[in-house]
């Protein structure tokens, strides 16, 4: 287990990949484009 193993997280920053063991992060809805869509109702 370590750079060329795909199932481990070092395997997946080594490959640059997302997966289970390495989680992508999620864009948060800005609060911004919120108060835009509240003041267009």
């Amino acid at each position: 287990m370590g750079k060329g193993d795909r199932r481990t997280r070092r395997g997946k920053i080594f490959r640059s990949s997302y997966g289970n063991t390495r989680r992508k992060k999620r864009k948060k809805h800005s609060a911004a484009k919120t108060a835009e869509q509240k003041a267009g109702e």
